[in-house]
């Protein structure tokens, strides 16, 4: 444990951003889960469920959780799955 005010308040501050950063990450996780269920499962729901998880992965890149590179890489695969499942 720190001594020094200021690494004590890091800490702390850490913390907190930690715990949103990670509730980001699940939420994106579990957005584009529920996209592939729908993808293997029921293609008429697959395109909200692709929306839904951009959303997501958007957000996630607007609060610094994800590069943006990673979730346009994220989407642009989910959106080339669901035109393959749909040819």
């Amino acid at each position: 444990m720190p001594n020094i005010r200021s690494s004590e308040k890091r800490v702390r501050v850490n913390k907190k951003k930690n715990l949103r950063n990670r509730m980001v990450k699940t939420g994106v996780k579990t957005a584009v889960k529920k996209y592939t269920l729908a993808l293997n499962a029921d293609l008429t729901a697959a395109p909200e469920k692709l929306s839904a998880a951009s959303s997501a992965l958007d957000r996630a890149v607007a609060k610094g959780v994800l590069h943006k590179n990673v979730a346009n890489r994220k989407k642009a695969r989910m959106a080339r799955a669901l035109n393959k499942a749909q040819a």
